[in-house]
């Protein structure tokens, strides 16, 4: 294993948080907020250590998958053991299992909460609880690829760690460039919602933080009610770009650059815009005879499919009340996620549609024994090795899922607040149903369960197998022989 590449990753990685917290320093001077010095004295110490991590550059840039998996997972715990440190030091989050939920939340664009009274932190702390959405929708790893300089294609093996979806490609020969376009495309679209907020008359710092939200398909509220009390255009202004942040980013590239036909061929974009209008359909229908008007049976249909699809977590009702036909919806829609490449969390809809192909091949090849057909997806026709992958994805995330199901009842408490809890983590949506609904927090939980739901945020978030090469012991095997080979080699 390359350790000084992770090592050096890990440095830039600190480095790159330093400058981010001195975001929230800046809101705590705009509202004279003595918390700022807390932000301020951990944007110190994440510099510090990044510069010393970085002071020895790495000798080999060149690292393969494994390197990959284990920088990128070791950077997301990295990053939320540090952005949790302002949190206990203002007081606004004492608690440090507490602090760290949040924060892991954060960063994974989960959006659970452990908070009951949001509007009661500052403004600094209110906005750095959605700027981890925002730097963790893309990946911050993403936007450190355009500055490390690495060689041998090892820029890919960090990209396919921390991007979601079954297969990793470039939209340009260059990663580097890949990754600069993918940031443009999200940023340029965080600025064009705030600005459709601040039409709204939303105040800016309210258009700010949602937008955060929105892009990261996060779903942390800054106010106690989500976004309720904002008004319908509001509303909808946000259910428009939660779903527009849940499209395949390729479609958008495609799109700027004039590629129509290749947008159009995106096929993941057209499932996921029927599965969304399918189920706006049938909660619309359950909900017209019980909500004021037909309009705002609409409006909380489109709002609450766009947010639990694309897996952002905002709320405009209490959904949990609703009858057991909208709230079986809203739970396939958690399994079911966005699309592949996009910011939004689930096990895709192109690996769902994979999936089902690959059943009804195997139909067809019971009766048809001797034929052979190849399962196609935009166009082309699908590698085993793919097809393989998803399997196995699909196989781990389930195996996972009855796991923490089990952990977490060890608690107590009922099976679907349980089962909601763990499914709404796992695929980083944010609320789930019963005691951990949309009008309730994960607060309530042990600190035993919240460890679990933890482990749930960053397996989802990193596709489950970065996560879990941690746990490898061949890994820690093989660093350690290493280590020793290295030791002896100085000794002779």
């Amino acid at each position: 294993m390359n350790g000084s590449i992770v090592r050096y990753i890990l440095g830039t990685l600190l480095k790159t948080e330093c400058i981010l917290l001195l975001l929230p320093c800046l809101i705590a001077v705009i509202y004279q907020e003595r918390q700022g010095f807390c932000y301020l004295l951990v944007a110190g110490i994440c510099g510090i250590l990044g510069v010393l991590m970085t002071l020895r550059k790495s000798k080999n840039n060149v690292f393969y998958l494994k390197e990959g998996c284990v920088a990128t997972s070791l950077s997301w715990l990295l990053i939320s053991l540090t952005g949790c440190l302002p949190f206990i030091m203002t007081g606004e989050i004492p608690s440090f299992t507490d602090a760290l939920f949040e924060t892991v939340s954060g960063f994974t664009t989960t959006g659970a909460s452990v908070l009951s009274d949001v509007e009661a932190l500052s403004h600094c702390s209110i906005f750095w609880r959605s700027f981890t959405h925002w730097i963790g929708g893309m990946g911050v790893l993403v936007f450190i690829l355009a500055i490390i300089p690495m060689g041998g294609g090892s820029n890919m093996n960090l990209m396919r760690a921390e991007s979601p979806g079954p297969s990793v490609g470039k939209l340009v020969p260059k990663i580097k460039s890949t990754a600069r376009i993918l940031y443009l495309i999200y940023l340029g679209m965080t600025l064009l919602e705030i600005l459709f907020l601040i039409c709204g008359s939303m105040p800016l710092f309210d258009a700010v933080t949602i937008s955060f939200g929105t892009a990261g398909t996060g779903g942390f509220g800054i106010k106690n009610d989500s976004i309720a009390s904002y008004s319908p255009y509001l509303q909808w202004v946000v259910t428009i770009f939660m779903f527009l942040f849940g499209v395949n980013f390729n479609a958008y590239y495609y799109i700027i650059y004039r590629k129509f036909k290749k947008a159009f061929l995106v096929e993941e974009v057209r499932y996921y815009l029927i599965i969304a209008l399918s189920a706006t359909a049938v909660l619309f229908i359950s909900l017209l005879g019980t909500s004021a008007s037909a309009f705002q049976a609409l409006t909380d249909s489109a709002f609450q499919v766009s947010s639990i699809m694309t897996t952002t977590g905002f709320s405009t009702v209490d959904f949990d009340t609703w009858s057991s036909v909208c709230k079986t919806t809203l739970l396939l829609l958690m399994f079911c996620g966005a699309c592949a490449g996009s910011t939004g969390g689930g096990i895709k809809v192109s690996r769902l549609v994979i999936m089902i192909k690959t059943v009804i091949k195997e139909l067809q090849s019971y009766i048809h024994p001797k034929s052979i057909k190849k399962i196609n997806f935009e166009g082309k026709p699908v590698e085993h090795d793919v097809v393989r992958s998803i399997n196995v994805y699909f196989i781990t995330f389930i195996l996972i899922l009855v796991t923490s199901v089990f952990l977490v009842s060890i608690e107590g408490r009922d099976f679907t607040t349980n089962f909601s809890a763990v499914l709404a983590t796992l695929n980083n949506i944010g609320p789930g149903l019963s005691e951990v609904g949309p009008t309730c927090s994960f607060g309530i939980l042990s600190g035993f369960s919240k460890w679990v739901l933890m482990f749930d945020m960053l397996a989802g978030r990193l596709e489950l197998f970065p996560l879990l090469i941690l746990f490898h012991p061949g890994l820690w095997k093989g660093v350690v022989t290493q280590g020793i080979r290295k030791r002896t080699k100085k000794k002779f």
